[in-house]
Parts: structure tokens; C-alpha cells; sequence
């Protein structure tokens, strides 16, 4: 399993980054091996941070190749005072099972 983060701080957003923002979100969800996504804010920082879940690097590849995440990429300046994406490989997952996660289903080797 992969996990890719895409942390960033927040600038101005318009309608086309909100409408971007939902199309590669529908892209990332249809793509198969697409595990879940949480996001999490710092208010301190006024940084975001989300997480993507994926079975396989392969799915990961497939959304950072889409024309929609190209074009996202391209244009960032426009809505975003900066950027970090860590891409990490998951070598293992344990918890008590209190709530279901994207990352129930790995199954650890």
C-alpha cells in the first residue's frame, strides 16, 4: 500500500479551483486500487494536509499522470502559498479496530 500526502497552504481559492479540485477527486475515486482520502487542517499553520490511500504505486501513477492533476499542478501558484507531497510506502497498520480507515485493507506482509 501507498500513501501519498499533499500538504499545502491555503491561499485564494476561486470557482475554477473548487471545480477542479471535485473533478480530480472523481478521478482519483475511479480509479482502481484507490483506497480512501482523509484531510486534516492545522490552524496554526493555515497548512492542509491530504491523504490519499492506494493499493499499489500503480494506481498512485495513474493519478498523477491524469491530465486533471496536470493541469492542477500547473496552475497551483494561483490558489496555494506552497506545497509538499510525500509519497511513502506503508510497511505496516495496527489499531484497536474502533473505526473503520482506508487502510483496513492491508493486509500486512
Amino acid at each position: 500500500m501507498y500513501t501519498a500526502t499533499f500538504i499545502f497552504a491555503a491561499g485564494q481559492y476561486d470557482e475554477e479551483f473548487y471545480q477542479l479540485d471535485e473533478q480530480i477527486a472523481e478521478v482519483a475515486r475511479s480509479i482502481p486500487g484507490y483506497l480512501g482520502e482523509e484531510s486534516w487542517e492545522n490552524k496554526e499553520t493555515g497548512r492542509v494536509s491530504n491523504v490519499y490511500y492506494w493499493e499499489n504505486l500503480a494506481a498512485l501513477q495513474s493519478l498523477i499522470k491524469h491530465p486533471k492533476h496536470i493541469e492542477a499542478k500547473a496552475k497551483q501558484e494561483k490558489w496555494l502559498s506552497g506545497y509538499q507531497v510525500v509519497i511513502a510506502e506503508v510497511q505496516r497498520v495496527y489499531g484497536d479496530g474502533a473505526f473503520v480507515h482506508p487502510a483496513d485493507s492491508f493486509v500486512n506482509p
